[in-house]
């Protein structure tokens, strides 16, 4: 259940999503639950600036990587939600794209968690 405050309407207009507000979670909660929303995001459970949203108040896992992975976290969330204004896919907004791109981008941001 959705359990962000009624205020931000997201759980108005996706009941079923299974969103956590972006307080205080430690670097690796923040991954894990970034997975989960990408994965609502695929199934069109979540949209695109929900999960932007979430994933830029994440100071405290921004902070714990390099100022790199910041770069191009905001660079892909611009992306995501430009591409959400387009209803199809076009040749420079493939959500599919930008969402896999964002996969590889937690996959890396886990990788460097676990090794320092």
């Amino acid at each position: 259940m959705c359990d962000l405050p009624p205020i931000t309407g997201i759980c108005m207009l996706f009941p079923n999503a299974h969103v956590q507000a972006p307080h205080h979670l430690a670097p690796a909660e923040s991954i894990a639950t970034m997975q989960q929303q990408l994965s609502q995001l695929r199934q069109g459970q979540l949209s695109a600036s929900h999960l932007s949203e979430w994933a830029r108040a994440q100071t405290a896992l921004l902070q714990s990587l390099p100022p790199q992975f910041d770069q191009v976290l905001q660079d892909l969330l611009n992306r995501l939600e430009a591409g959400a204004l387009f209803t199809e896919e076009s040749c420079s907004f493939s959500q599919r794209d930008i969402i896999n791109s964002l996969q590889l981008w937690l996959d890396k941001a886990s990788d460097r968690l676990e090794n320092s």
